[in-house]
């Protein structure tokens, strides 16, 4: 319960004036030099930190907590999510890839929020649509920048890698992470899309192609995993800018449904 208060309280404190932050995040002992037994110790060390007597402070504090009321109320609560989650789901993922390299590159920023208490590890795959042939294991290279430790890896299906990122420490309902990856491999399909195995809010993705700019490029939203297979692409049509980029973005992802881009070269079936 401690933990669900501090999680409400504290941004809206942050948005509060200096001194009514303070005052504030002391009255409650949201910060670690405030966190004293006695309400009375606690108003003494943010007059020490304000500059000010204690009773100012106290005034300062109620006048806090009525502006944190209000912000409470005008935000009113939070919106039930479209695709509940029991233990993890995607803020936000930005991929930036990179078409335009002897081997294409990606870097990944996921933003993670966790849906339940002690959340230790994310299940994340990459899918590598096959062609005939399996993948093999050093086909993809996997690193990763921040947020975590990749724990483990191993093939799911021919074309599939699961992929398990031990986070720094466990996650309790409510708090966020960010991660940042990059990965690299030989594309085997002209296509890339996400397909999340848990809720995901926001995917932007942004595509270089560079000098070698396909024929048609479309845009895959909520599609079934073999419609992005399909010999003649179909979805709006997209056009690169002046620099050979494309850039989508998409919203309320449901898990197991395909979302990204897809292109065709000339002659290409």
């Amino acid at each position: 319960m401690r933990r669900k208060l501090v999680h409400r309280l504290r941004p809206l404190a942050d948005s509060l004036p200096d001194d009514l932050k303070i005052a504030v995040l002391a009255a409650f002992a949201l910060v670690e030099q405030a966190r004293k037994p006695f309400y009375q110790e606690r108003v003494h060390w943010a007059a020490i930190t304000l500059e000010r007597d204690d009773r100012t402070v106290r005034r300062r504090i109620d006048e806090g907590i009525e502006q944190i009321a209000a912000l409470a109320v005008a935000a009113g609560p939070d919106p039930r999510p479209r695709y509940p989650s029991r233990s993890w789901h995607t803020e936000e993922l930005r991929v930036t890839l990179a078409l335009d390299q002897p081997v294409a590159e990606a870097f990944e920023f996921r933003r993670v929020v966790a849906d339940a208490d002690e959340i230790a590890e994310l299940d994340l795959a990459l899918t590598l649509p096959a062609t005939g042939e399996p993948v093999a294991d050093p086909e993809l290279v996997v690193d990763v920048f921040h947020g975590g430790v990749l724990a483990s890896r191993a093939m799911e299906s021919s074309d599939r890698v699961g992929l398990s990122l031990r986070l720094p420490e466990p996650l309790h309902r409510g708090e966020k992470h960010d991660i940042g990856l990059r990965f690299r491999a030989n594309l085997r399909a002209p296509h890339y899309v996400c397909v999340p195995r848990h809720p995901c809010d926001e995917f932007d993705l942004h595509v270089r192609f560079g000098d070698r700019v396909p024929d048609r490029i479309v845009r895959l939203e909520k599609a079934f995993q073999g419609d992005t297979r399909d010999r003649v692409p179909r979805g709006a049509e997209l056009a690169t800018d002046d620099a050979g980029e494309v850039h989508v973005r998409f919203r309320d992802l449901a898990p197991g449904f395909a979302y990204g881009i897809r292109w065709q070269c000339a002659g290409a079936g």
